[in-house]
């Protein structure tokens, strides 16, 4: 019964005693409906002891609430085009602010609630997809070869079986978001997101919501400090090949499992039954995935911009000192001092006349000093 993990630290979530007077550990994660399982891997008990929430609070204490707003911002737009480039997408102006929106008030969605889900596939993606249920027809993940023909990567479940699965998705969900679940945060961010981008309920707009349910998660555990948020997608996008061998693991393991036929107008039909395929998925390699990208979110984004904004605050402060000059030509400066490595270039130096060699010289050093104070 140790395979999977439903608590850190005890493994059942109920006691049943069926006749005999022997006892049942009730681990699984769901229901007969919907039910994945997360095995306790090596790699899963070092990242359970790994504290990242509180590592992520620690970071968070130390910032003023005005530098850290600021980093919130910052964080919550980059979550959002990464998000929409891993679709291949760069979204307009609204869509942005629209998708930003709903990040903000990702712990106020309502994963248990089919409605809530159409409203959020409508808000995020083109009008003209926009849908009012699941999807009524069959869709794959594949590319397009030189002759036209398909090279089918992933089978989507049927559209018959979508219904079902999301219910039975939907049960599990309320199931491990109870306060009483015990079930880790990260574990049920991953069962969550990844089976229902396996399930992909809707034809458009399916990768942004399975990340959009990782923050849901997350924040509604309370595992992202209160108001912030993990740039998962940003880890995302800078390894590619990793998310698809993610992806990967699951659609080629159920790939020779389906049944199906494309049709010269790139239509496909799936001739057997597959619903369990879906159903019943191990969840292990997503889950140490998972903990992979939020640790590097919390190491790499989060704590550069944070960095980032306290060093660039101080270096404005600095250079005010130095030259009282308007806060957009200070700004403009230090700029391009930080990113000549310490130096106003040569070509950039006739931009500031007004300022003098020793005011340049002092302002030069007092930068490389904000810089060197950036979070350890």
């Amino acid at each position: 019964m140790d395979r999977w993990v439903c608590n850190p630290t005890v493994m059942a979530r109920r006691l049943v005693r069926p006749p005999g007077g022997s006892r049942v550990f009730d681990n699984l994660l769901g229901n007969r409906e919907y039910c994945p399982l997360i095995r306790r891997t090596e790699k899963l008990n070092a990242d359970l002891k790994k504290n990242l929430t509180e590592r992520a609070q620690a970071l968070v204490a130390r910032v003023e609430p005005a530098v850290l707003k600021r980093a919130i911002h910052y964080l919550f737009t980059k979550e959002t085009k990464s998000s929409f480039a891993i679709e291949g997408e760069a979204p307009s102006k609204d869509r942005t602010e629209r998708f930003v929106s709903a990040l903000m008030r990702a712990d106020k969605f309502d994963p248990t609630n089919k409605q809530s889900f159409i409203e959020l596939q409508n808000v995020i993606v083109d009008p003209r997809y926009a849908q009012k249920d699941w999807r009524d027809i069959q869709v794959y993940i594949g590319e397009t070869l030189p002759d036209y023909s398909q090279d089918v990567h992933f089978v989507c479940s049927r559209p018959q079986d979508v219904s079902s699965l999301m219910a039975g998705w939907m049960q599990m969900m309320g199931r491990l978001l109870a306060t009483d679940s015990g079930v880790h945060p990260v574990c049920l961010a991953a069962a969550g997101a990844f089976g229902f981008v396996f399930v992909h309920p809707f034809v458009d707009g399916n990768g942004r919501i399975h990340r959009f349910l990782v923050h849901n998660v997350l924040s509604r555990m309370n595992f992202t400090p209160k108001g912030v948020l993990f740039p998962i997608s940003a880890a995302m996008l800078r390894d590619m090949a990793a998310y698809d061998r993610v992806l990967a693991a699951f659609s080629d393991a159920i790939h020779p499992f389906i049944d199906y036929k494309m049709h010269p107008e790139q239509r496909m039909t799936v001739s057997n039954d597959t619903a369990e395929l879906y159903r019943y998925f191990d969840a292990t390699v997503q889950t140490e995935y998972l903990f992979d990208c939020i640790e590097d979110t919390i190491t790499r984004d989060l704590k550069t911009e944070i960095g980032f904004l306290k060093f660039f605050d101080g270096a404005i402060r600095s250079v005010m000192e130095i030259a009282d000059m308007p806060n957009q030509r200070a700004s403009l400066l230090v700029r391009l001092i930080h990113q000549n490595n310490g130096k106003l270039s040569r070509g950039k130096r006739p931009q500031f006349a007004e300022l003098s060699d020793e005011e340049i010289s002092q302002i030069e050093s007092a930068i490389q000093t904000a810089n060197e104070n950036i979070l350890d």
